[in-house]
C-alpha cells in the first residue's frame, strides 16, 4: 500500500527535497506505522457502538471506551518520550508496536470472560503501545529533512494514518456488525427462550478476530524495525553537541503551552465527532447500523483526501492560515449540524473530518517549532494532549442524555475549532524564536 508515494515526495523545493536522499524508505517505513495505529484508533467508534449492544450499557459508559483508550497516550506519553531520550526513536518504535500486538491479544480473554472493564483494561495497553508510536514517530519525521518543508513532510506522512482508520471502520462494519438490532419486543423474546445471554456473547466474541489480525500485524512490522538501521535526527545531534535541556525551558514557550491547549481541543472534537457519528446518522436519519458505518467509513474518506491535499497547499498557503481557515468553516458545519438535522445535518457534520485533517499535524509541527533538544519532550507533552479524546468523548456522551439528542453534544466540538482557529491565527506566533523555520517557510 505504501510502494508508490504521491510525486510531492520527490519534489525539491528552495534547493531542498521533502525527503532527503538515502531516507525515502526509512520515511516509508515509518509512515506505515500512521496507516497501522489508524486501524484501532478508529475500530474504537465501531467498539462504542457494538458494546452499547453486546453489554446493554449507555452512551456514556461506552463513551469510557475512548476515555481508557486514550489515558493509555496520557499515562505513557512522557515515561515513553524519557525512555527515547536515551536510547532513540528506533526503541520507541519497538516497544510501541510491543505494547500495541499485546494489548490486541487481551481481547480475547476478555471475550471469554465477558467483562467490559477487562476490554477498557486491553484498550489502555494497546492506547499505551500507539503513545509510544505517535510520541516517535511525529517528531521523528518532522525532522526527517530541512525544517522548511517539516509541516509537508508531516501532513504527507499523516495522511497515510486516515486510510488506516478507513480500513478499521471498514472491518469493524463488515466483520464486527452482525446488523442484528433487536426492538424492545424482539429483546424479550429472547429473555423468555432464555437465549438472550448467548446472544450477548455472540455479539461480544465478534470483536476478536480483527484485533488478532492486528496483533500479528505490529509484531511482524516489529521484526522488520528492529533489523533495520534509522539515522540520526536533529535533536539527537543536538543532544550530542549540547546539554539535554530542561522542561522548565519549555515555560516561556506560549507558542508550545497553545499548542497543548489546541492539541487537547482538537483531538477531543475529532474523537467525539467519529464516536458518536454512528448514532447521529442512526438519530437524524433513521438507518441501521451497517449503513451509518459505511457513512463513518466515508467520513473518514474525505479526512484522507484533506490530508493529501493539505500537503499540497501548503506550498502556497501558510500552515496556520490554512489551518484557520479550515477551522473557521468547521464551525459553521458543526453549527449547521446542531441546528439542522436530517440529512442537511448530516452532510455538514460529514465534511467536517476534510477540513479537520490538517489540525493534527500542523498543531505538532507550530509547537515543536525551535524546541531544539527538549524536541521529545514536548512533543511527548502534545501527545499527552491526546487525552482530549478521554475527556470530552464522554462529555459529549452526558450531553447527549440529558438534553435527548445527540445532535446537541456537537456543541463541544464547536467550541474546540473556535479555540484551534485562535491557535491558528495568533497563538501559533507568541513567543517563537527569532530563526524561525517556519516563518522562514511562509516568506
Amino acid at each position: 500500500m505504501l510502494t508508490s508515494l504521491p510525486a510531492g515526495l520527490a519534489e525539491e523545493r528552495q534547493g531542498t527535497r521533502l525527503v532527503p536522499h538515502g531516507m525515502v524508505l526509512t520515511f516509508v517505513l515509518v509512515t506505515s506505522l500512521f496507516f497501522l495505529w489508524g486501524v484501532p484508533n478508529n475500530l474504537n467508534d465501531v467498539l462504542i457502538r457494538q458494546f452499547m449492544k453486546s453489554f446493554a450499557i449507555s452512551r456514556f459508559q461506552a463513551g469510557l471506551v475512548q476515555s481508557a483508550f486514550y489515558m493509555g497516550y496520557f499515562v505513557l506519553a512522557t515515561p515513553a518520550a524519557l525512555l527515547m531520550r536515551r536510547y532513540g526513536y528506533k526503541f520507541g518504535f519497538l516497544a510501541g508496536l510491543c505494547l500495541l500486538g499485546t494489548g490486541t491479544l487481551l481481547f480475547w480473554p476478555a471475550a471469554l470472560a465477558q467483562r467490559y472493564s477487562f476490554f477498557l483494561g486491553a484498550l489502555f495497553v494497546i492506547a499505551s503501545g500507539l503513545s509510544f508510536l505517535e510520541t516517535a514517530a511525529n517528531p521523528f519525521i518532522a525532522q526527517l529533512g530541512d525544517a522548511t518543508s517539516a509541516a509537508r513532510r508531516l501532513n504527507l506522512a499523516q495522511a497515510f494514518n486516515p486510510l488506516g482508520s478507513i480500513t478499521g471502520v471498514l472491518v469493524g462494519t463488515v466483520f464486527i456488525f452482525s446488523g442484528v438490532e433487536l426492538n424492545d419486543t424482539q429483546t424479550a423474546a429472547l429473555r423468555t427462550a432464555h437465549t438472550y445471554d448467548a446472544y450477548l456473547r455472540h455479539e461480544t466474541m465478534r470483536v476478536v478476530d480483527p484485533y488478532l489480525v492486528l496483533g500479528v500485524c505490529a509484531f511482524l512490522l516489529a521484526l522488520v524495525i528492529a533489523r533495520t538501521r534509522f539515522p540520526e535526527t536533529h535533536d539527537e545531534q543536538a543532544q550530542h553537541d549540547s546539554a539535554h535541556g530542561h522542561v522548565r525551558d519549555l515555560l516561556g514557550r506560549p507558542h508550545f503551552l497553545l499548542a497543548i491547549v489546541a492539541q487537547f481541543l482538537y483531538v477531543g472534537a475529532q474523537v467525539g465527532t467519529w464516536s458518536y457519528f454512528i448514532q447521529y446518522v442512526q438519530e437524524s436519519t433513521h438507518q441501521p447500523e451497517k449503513v451509518a458505518g459505511y457513512f463513518l467509513t466515508g467520513t473518514l474518506a474525505a479526512f484522507g483526501v484533506g490530508r493529501f491535499s493539505s500537503a499540497t497547499l501548503m506550498k502556497y498557503i501558510r500552515p496556520n492560515r490554512l489551518m484557520g481557515i479550515y477551522s473557521l468553516l468547521n464551525c459553521g458545519l458543526v453549527a449547521v449540524g446542531i441546528l439542522y438535522t436530517g440529512w442537511v445535518g448530516l452532510w455538514a457534520v460529514f465534511l467536517t473530518s476534510f477540513f479537520m485533517s490538517v489540525m493534527y499535524p500542523t498543531i505538532f509541527v507550530l509547537g515543536i517549532d525551535g524546541l531544539g533538544a527538549n524536541t521529545k519532550i514536548a512533543g511527548s507533552l502534545i501527545v499527552m494532549s491526546i487525552v482530549g479524546g478521554a475527556v470530552l468523548t464522554p462529555v459529549m456522551g452526558l450531553l447527549s442524555q440529558w438534553t435527548g439528542h445527540i445532535a446537541t453534544a456537537y456543541s463541544v466540538p464547536l467550541l474546540c475549532y473556535v479555540f484551534v482557529a485562535f491557535y491558528s491565527f495568533f497563538g501559533c506566533r507568541f513567543g517563537r524564536p527569532d530563526e524561525d523555520p517556519v516563518a522562514a517557510s511562509e516568506k
